[in-house]
């Protein structure tokens, strides 16, 4: 007689109800005492769903390693970058077969007197070390016997000497910052604990500024540290007391000033320090009471110094202005801007780069990310010309600056779309003789296994929401599949903080479209692709927006023939993940299966808790909470935690990390006890908790592509794709 085999059954966690008062309404959360990472039994239990999960999923363990092997047999594994040049020399980083982490070089730049081929970067090729290449750091070498590797910044002294790096072993995004003299290779006995993002060196290379977080994780100082000076002395230069605004730096395109910027969703305050003079202390170009979202860097027109503003003053896609100095001091209304670049209903101006001869424009136009070079010659008078931009091939495509130096005669521009590998060009900036420019191809990113982009198609379609909107679709599929009503389907979305979900290549797409399996990212309200308006019709009191634009590009999809009703999957992270719990709650039955990454599906718990990481920084995202009964009644009617109900739920797992600092593991958690005990269904639900990972999951890129490969396979399963199409895979 053969054994039934025993069903596993999921961990429960006991129940202690803990009352949360607001506006008059009480809600009784039961799970609360899961937020205590350091008691054993949240340990234990945690331990107990990853367990259970395995069990549940353990038929997909052959599916998530063929996925595996793919994504390792079609990725160049001894791979290198293009060498970028700053100061005098040219920085590059190497991989190897087997090998996690990157290692970090750099070899010494020509100054022959002829711009172009000075900023032409060397050749470089695996396993071949070039003359007078260094190791700065080896990634591998910092990670072993780590259970984490992250790298948070890096800087070099002008004079190349002097190396600062920031590393993470934790994955909480606290980062230590050293410092290595790269002509002995030895380090300097300064150490900084506690950093965060970000590191610049002033121009005579003795001091370092670096950012710290409070409690909450929120980057609230700038601190400068004197090199060979104890960390204790460090100075505060600056200290952001606003829990709502986050505070960051950057140097100045001539790397003249430090500018120190203190902004949320909604506006900005930027202070500028002057190198020259650091006694004068920090500089305001526009106070936050102004409400004005901008950003502001030195510049000079026509010899008058001031600053360049990209502004969202009287332009909700923001436009570019130059004010002089002595126009800042003046009451608001009364400054004269000139105005460089206007505003546009069709065209979002995201962002700025100065070079001597060109303003960089980051443009979004007809959904897409895109790179203009405006003359600086006749800036701001009847004689300014048309910006220049580089054109491309793919109708859907994402174009971006990656590296600019202020005199150099040509920029790095990174390229790439659905079916497109990452592509690196330098863009000879246009000159008299050659009024359009010139592109170069440095390097595409090499893909094995046989990969012909022809093989696979990327359309766009646009689905109408309940209210008349159009939300624009991306759709890929393997070439073979059509508009039948029998694919299977996976709908991604996120839709929150203006955040573009743009054209980009990803090998570990293809094993599912290789499945035939058509993959749909959904642009929905809060995410930026329409521009400032498309983003702000999905946030705050207008949030459900997001879910229902998500449900209705489903609805198209099906409709459309693109995807059988009964196969469809859906996917989304951070506040994508919250979105897949809305959705879930709203129409589970559209669904086969659901899979959460790091989800924010406690929202209305963390809001209300200003003492939790990032908590305040929230509130111009979906609106505060604690002061507004009508936010916390309209919240309360959408967070998927307390939204929850008894009907039949679909498969769905919530993938996250016990060291998140952005999303707690406890959201996620709480979210599938309460799932499981309110389903009718008979599908699982489960949590897969990566117990040393950060927000990105694990560090190391094979146990990245490992996690990948468990969340596709637990799609492919689902929508019932585990088998690759005829002709289909690695060759």
């Amino acid at each position: 007689m053969t054994a039934t085999p025993q069903v596993p059954q999921p961990p429960h966690a006991r129940k202690v109800p803990v009352e949360r008062s607001h506006h008059g309404d009480v809600f009784v959360d039961e799970y609360e005492w899961l937020r205590d990472k350091e008691s054993p039994e949240v340990v234990q239990h945690l331990e107990a769903e990853n367990a259970y999960q395995e069990a549940v999923t353990a038929d997909q363990e052959p599916l998530r390693e063929a996925i595996f092997q793919e994504i390792k047999g079609r990725t160049l594994e001894t791979d290198l970058s293009v060498p970028g040049r700053k100061d005098g020399w040219w920085y590059f980083t190497r991989t190897a077969e087997g090998k996690d982490y990157p290692v970090f070089c750099r070899v010494a730049a020509a100054d022959s007197g002829d711009p172009l081929a000075d900023w032409t970067p060397p050749v470089v090729e695996a396993d071949v070390v070039l003359e007078g290449e260094q190791i700065l750091l080896d990634g591998n070498a910092e990670a072993e016997g780590q259970p984490f590797f992250s790298m948070g910044g890096t800087a070099v002294t002008r004079d190349g000497h002097l190396y600062a790096y920031a590393v993470d072993n934790a994955g909480d995004e606290r980062f230590t910052v050293r410092i290595k003299d790269l002509r002995t290779g030895e380090l300097l006995p300064d150490m900084i604990e506690g950093a965060f993002y970000g590191l610049a060196f002033s121009p005579d290379g003795s001091r370092l500024f670096y950012t710290v977080v409070d409690e909450t994780w929120r980057p609230h100082q700038v601190r400068v540290h004197v090199l060979g000076t104890p960390v204790e002395q460090d100075e505060l230069l600056y200290q952001e007391d606003d829990a709502g605004m986050w505070l960051g730096f950057d140097l100045s395109a001539e790397r003249t000033h430090l500018v120190v910027a203190s902004s949320c969703s909604e506006y900005s305050e930027v202070r500028l320090l002057d190198f020259s003079d650091p006694g004068a202390g920090l500089r305001t170009v526009i106070p936050r009471d102004a409400r004005i979202l901008y950003e502001a860097e030195p510049f000079e027109l026509d010899g008058v110094d001031g600053v360049l503003l990209t502004h969202d003053r009287d332009a909700v896609n923001s436009m570019v202005s130059f004010a002089a100095w002595d126009q800042l001091p003046r009451p608001l209304e009364e400054q004269e801007w000139v105005t460089l670049v206007p505003h546009s209903d069709k065209v979002r101006v995201n962002g700025t780069a100065i070079l001597k001869d060109f303003i960089v424009l980051s443009v979004r136009q007809d959904t897409l990310e895109r790179v203009q070079f405006l003359p600086r010659e006749g800036l701001g008078t009847a004689q300014q010309a048309e910006p220049v931009e580089p054109g491309f091939e793919d109708d859907l495509f994402t174009a971006y600056l990656s590296g600019a130096d202020y005199a150099a005669p040509m920029v790095r521009l990174g390229y790439t779309s659905f079916f497109t590998p990452t592509r690196v060009y330098d863009f000879v900036l246009p000159t008299v003789d050659a009024p359009a420019g010139e592109l170069l191809l440095r390097r595409e990113q090499p893909v094995l296994g046989g990969y012909d982009r022809g093989d696979y198609v990327a359309t766009r379609e646009w689905a109408e929401a309940s209210d008349g909107a159009l939300i624009p679709l991306s759709v890929l599929r393997h070439r073979s599949v059509q508009a039948d009503g029998t694919a299977p389907g996976l709908v991604y979305g996120y839709g929150s903080y203006e955040a573009s979900m743009d054209p980009s290549f990803g090998v570990a797409r293809l094993s599912l479209l290789d499945r035939g399996v058509v993959f749909v990212i959904a642009h929905i309200r809060g995410g930026g692709e329409l521009g400032r308006r498309w983003y702000e019709q999905g946030k705050k009191l207008a949030k459900k927006n997001t879910f229902t634009d998500f449900i209705a590009a489903t609805d198209h999809l099906v409709s459309a023939g693109w995807m059988d009703p009964r196969r469809i999957a859906a996917l989304g992270g951070s506040a994508g993940g919250l979105l897949m719990g809305a959705v879930a709650n709203l129409a589970p039955e559209k669904y086969a299966a659901i899979v959460a990454q790091v989800p924010f599906v406690d929202a209305l718990t963390t809001i209300l808790d200003p003492e939790l990481p990032l908590s305040a920084l929230e509130w111009e995202e979906w609106g505060n909470p604690i002061t507004d009964p009508d936010v916390y009644a309209y919240m309360k009617s959408y967070t998927p935690y307390e939204n929850v109900r008894e009907t039949a739920y679909p498969k769905i797992a919530a993938v996250t990390s016990f060291n998140d600092t952005r999303v707690l593991y406890v959201e996620p958690a709480k979210w599938v006890q309460v799932l499981r005990e309110k389903s009718t269904g008979s599908e699982p639900v489960v949590l897969k908790i990566e117990m040393e990972g950060g927000h990105g999951g694990a560090s190391g890129r094979y146990v990245q592509w490992r996690e990948r490969a468990w969340d596709y396979a637990f799609i492919a399963d689902a929508v019932g794709a585990r088998d690759l199409l005829p002709g289909a895979g690695l060759r």
